[in-house]
């Protein structure tokens, strides 16, 4: 039997880069799929489709997921398709390659928006359901950039330390109900983002982003009474216990 056979998953930016790669791994141990937000229909369409011809239950829900009222019809949609919820992954993000006085308000507006409004009110919104599992997660895709400030980095950074301590306080706040919280904070990861974020490691070995859902496997299928709260990964060549 597949390791997550009937669990209802549900897991933001899944159009392209990491959360492609996640989307496919999580079929692979038999979780049923939701594929929520992301403005590219098509590309989520794409991966819906090919997700069901391998007779896996997959619901792709395009839209704005930092949309308070777009995340609430979406619940209601997930309720109805599955009625219920076990696991989020909050997979969805924004960088950007801007000297701090570049940065512009709609550009830190948008990065706040998608890097902690969504996955902040994402969660606040499924949180009963979520409850109710005895799978009960939640994984907030983070960075290395959440432990250090980088360079041309300014808002991303910010946006990721704001995840990390939002993390915290839910850990925190939820975990007597049974529901564990984990952080991946990756380093460099090998992605069209990254190019256009950090084209100086073009050259260097970058995480890949089966790496990223190899930790997810882990985490979702050794539900033991050792608990991980967060994972640091850096890329190879770089000093270790650097950040």
């Amino acid at each position: 039997m597949d390791k997550l056979t009937d669990k209802v998953v549900v897991l933001t930016g899944a159009s392209g880069g990491i959360g492609e790669v996640i989307a496919k791994r999580l079929i692979t141990l038999g979780a049923n799929l939701v594929l929520l937000g992301g403005r590219n229909t098509n590309k989520l369409n794409e991966i819906e489709t090919s997700l069901k011809d391998n007779n896996i239950k997959c619901l792709a829900i395009s839209g704005d997921i930092t949309d308070i009222d777009f995340i609430k019809e979406a619940k209601e949609k997930i309720l109805k398709e599955f009625n219920k919820i076990d696991i989020l992954i909050n997979n969805a993000g924004l960088a950007h390659n801007d000297s701090f006085l570049d940065v512009s308000e709609k550009l830190f507006d948008d990065i706040f928006a998608l890097n902690v409004k969504a996955p902040f009110f994402i969660t606040q919104t499924l949180l009963s359901e979520i409850k109710k599992s005895d799978s009960a997660t939640i994984i907030n895709i983070a960075s290395i950039v959440g432990h250090s400030g980088y360079v041309n980095q300014s808002v991303y950074s910010a946006s990721k330390h704001a995840l990390i301590g939002f993390s915290k306080s839910l850990a925190r706040e939820t975990y007597k109900d049974g529901v564990r919280v984990h952080v991946i904070s990756p380093g460099g990861v090998k992605t069209e983002m990254v190019k256009l974020t950090r084209p100086d490691l073009a050259d260097s070995k970058m995480i890949d982003a089966t790496d990223i859902a190899d930790i997810i496997e882990f985490i979702l299928t050794h539900r033991t009474n050792a608990v991980i709260d967060e994972i640091i990964l850096h890329r190879d060549g770089k000093e270790p216990f650097s950040l």
